[in-house]
């Protein structure tokens, strides 16, 4: 297809060979649905463009640990068309996040020198531009084009930027949340799981990654790990006890904590991985069977 409108449409809702995919279009649409919470809280709060550039950041950083968790569930559910559409939330993830900084410029009346100047000096907003930047280049980086202008290792290399990204965004989240970090801490723990699937997957290759036994570990382990990181911080942001964070975990009278929810998505994961081992453990008994001599 000829002229930038028909390259968007059929990268968008098209396979390489140009074949329509209901699902990668289906996500294609679904990604503007968050714009109509940023539209809402604009229109029903009255620091309007405040909770604009709040939504829309909640939403890129929603959208880039979605476009990461994309890895371990296509392996976990055997379902190959989750890569078709990991490209595509990535960059809608950066325009979202390019949305957040354009609010935020609004909001300081397009004073860029003071826009400049807030970002060198408030450590939040470093760390939250620096992610921006990772994410744009990502997103720029992103098209077919790019993958063999740069050759497949250096774009693999360059896309690799997308962990520091997330780990920068996750931080961002949690300095400019002083009152309640009960989602950015999730979002850290998911984080943690998500690294921590990776490490697996580069270490130890693709079939112990997609294990239940290890998608069950890791869960175990990064729920604690995600109360503990909670009470740290509430201690370095508060001066809370942290034994008191840690025994909150404990009680449920004001609901699932963050560890709890972590938790519970890394428990869904391996739960979801074992139609896949059963059948793939049905297929391996044939092979064996089919190999055995047959009795005369």
């Amino acid at each position: 297809p000829r002229g930038s409108i028909s390259l968007l449409m059929a990268w968008a809702w098209h396979d390489r060979a140009g074949r329509l995919k209901p699902f990668k279009l289906a996500i294609f649409a679904l990604l503007f649905v968050p714009l109509g919470f940023v539209a809402q809280v604009g229109l029903t709060d009255p620091r309007w463009l405040n909770a604009m550039v709040h939504e829309s950041g909640l939403w890129a950083i929603r959208l880039l640990f979605v476009s990461l968790a994309l890895t371990p569930l296509r392996s976990s559910l055997a379902w190959p068309e989750l890569a078709l559409v990991r490209r595509m939330i990535g960059v809608a993830a950066a325009c979202y996040a390019g949305l957040h900084l354009l609010g935020y410029v609004a909001d300081m009346a397009f004073d860029l020198g003071k826009v400049l100047s807030e970002i060198w000096l408030r450590i939040y907003l470093t760390i939250g531009f620096v992610a921006l930047l990772f994410l744009l280049a990502l997103a720029v980086t992103s098209t077919d084009a790019m993958v063999k202008r740069l050759g497949g290792r250096r774009w693999a290399a360059l896309h690799r930027l997308v962990y520091p990204a997330a780990i920068l965004a996750a931080i961002h989240f949690f300095l400019q949340s002083k009152l309640d970090i009960r989602e950015p801490t999730i979002m850290a723990g998911l984080l943690l799981w998500l690294l921590g699937y990776r490490i697996v997957l580069w270490t130890a290759g693709t079939e112990r990654a997609r294990s239940a036994w290890t998608l069950l570990a890791l869960a175990l382990l990064i729920g604690p790990l995600t109360a503990g990181l909670e009470a740290l911080v509430v201690w370095w942001q508060n001066g809370i006890d942290p034994l008191r964070v840690l025994n909150a975990n404990l009680k449920f009278t004001h609901g699932l904590r963050p560890a709890w929810w972590v938790l519970i998505a890394g428990l869904i994961v391996a739960a979801l991985s074992l139609p896949r081992v059963r059948s793939q453990r049905r297929k391996r008994a044939k092979r064996v069977a089919s190999r055995e001599p047959q009795c005369a």
